[in-house]
């Protein structure tokens, strides 16, 4: 009997099961997945504030605002009115801009931050309380009774206004799973909109993102809320996890700013979420505007957008090699998830160097109206990758190049047809 080959080992492991969908999608056994329901809480004018050189005054918030609401986020998210007087003068200035989203603020489980919270006419309020032992002994220096107590009264007090409110627990991933737990059950007895779990220092990994999630989705009945910071880099992954696991709330800020080095990137969540369900992405979020969105937000803030940004970075959609060219250009499916025409942007043949192969240098070719055989590009090629071996090179100096030879080739012909 000859040996199995790859294509019927495959046939026989499928057999009888029918192959559809998208492979990098929700996973059909993920009966609680929200990968195609999911929502943003959009963050950067309260947790991008925290970011090291952030500093908004409020004619930049509000721009910020109006381009996230255009943008399509669900929810925008402000710093807590408590935090100083202007804080609370632009939160009630951002909620008067009748925008389409839902203005959330983040404050204190105290009272005093609620009654602040709720008269400057938001649509929502989100309380956090430190309840890992880290930051109950070195921070508020509550215990757990005292946490539940308070988290009552501010849920109860903010519920009585007819807005909104979550609750969140803050270091969710180092405090102990049984107060973490008894708390969320409590609060979501009394009628929260959402419970929050916060990664507040970023040491979780997508497997206890996900075991915590549906653990949490047990046992209660509200929605789930996540924030993931990047200290250790899995804050997107993270955030995709728990989407998976049940959340459906996913609090992002541009470019990802924020305390340290951030939490979970719109830009990059979008990324992820399009290549999972983009006909759902589309549908909700105006991507051609995201660019725009990260240089008003990188200006602000006085950073450049990172090379390796998801879809905004310089080089997202530029190819390089020769074997990666030749395959984009005949199908760029081959070496692109993403298609860059949904973000308003497009694709880039990097032909300037001296990994670039013929079939690059032919589509450079054709884009100078110029005629050259495939064996006469292969040439020129050659001369191409000869100069780049000695110095970088730069589009006018492979211009040159191919018109150099091109006129070459013609001077050659004509001089045959005069002899």
């Amino acid at each position: 009997m000859p040996p199995a080959t790859v294509d019927s080992t495959f046939q026989k492991v499928t057999e009888g099961v029918k192959v559809k969908g998208n492979p990098y999608g929700p996973n059909p056994h993920d009966f609680m997945s929200n990968v195609s329901r999911f929502k943003l809480i959009e963050s950067t004018l309260r947790e991008g504030e925290q970011f090291a050189n952030a500093f908004f005054d409020t004619e930049k918030k509000i721009e910020i605002a109006k381009a996230l609401d255009e943008f399509g986020v669900d929810y925008i998210e402000l710093t807590s009115p408590a935090a100083s007087e202007q804080s609370r003068l632009d939160c009630e200035a951002i909620c008067k801009l009748g925008l389409k989203a839902k203005i959330l603020t983040h404050i204190r489980c105290h009272m005093d931050d609620a009654r602040i919270a709720v008269a400057t006419g938001v649509d929502g309020v989100d309380v956090v309380i430190g309840t890992s032992q880290f930051l109950r002994e070195y921070s508020h220096g509550k215990d757990m009774n005292y946490i539940a107590k308070s988290a009552i009264e501010v849920i109860e007090f903010v519920k009585s206004h007819g807005i909104e409110i979550r609750f969140s627990s803050e270091d969710s991933f180092r405090s102990d799973l049984v107060d973490l737990l008894n708390i969320y059950r409590t609060v979501d007895k009394i009628g929260v909109n959402r419970v929050g779990i916060a990664d507040t220092v970023g040491c979780a990994n997508p497997r206890q993102v996900y075991d915590l999630v549906r653990t949490l989705k047990s046992i209660v009945s509200c929605e789930i809320e996540c924030h993931f910071h990047n200290d250790t880099g899995c804050a997107i992954a993270n955030a995709y996890t728990a989407l998976e696991a049940g959340a459906t709330f996913i609090d992002v800020s541009v470019l990802g700013i924020g305390e340290r080095n951030g939490i979970t990137s719109l830009g990059g969540l979008m990324a992820r979420m399009i290549a999972a369900d983009r006909d759902y992405v589309l549908s909700k979020y105006k991507l051609h505007k995201l660019r725009d969105l990260e240089n008003l937000v990188a200006d602000a803030v006085q950073i450049n957008i990172p090379f390796n940004n998801p879809i905004t970075g310089f080089c997202a959609f530029t190819h390089k090699a020769g074997i990666h060219a030749k395959a984009i250009l005949a199908n760029p499916s081959t070496y692109e998830i993403l298609d860059p025409a949904d973000f308003g942007l497009t694709r880039y043949i990097h032909f300037a160097n001296r990994l670039t192969g013929w079939n690059a240098i032919k589509s450079r070719v054709d884009q100078l109206n110029l005629a050259l055989t495939d064996e006469q590009c292969k040439e020129v090629t050659t001369k191409i990758k000869a100069l780049g071996d000695i110095r970088p090179l730069n589009i006018d100096d492979v211009d040159s190049i191919i018109r150099e030879y091109h006129a070459d080739q013609n001077n050659e012909i004509a001089a045959a047809i005069q002899a």
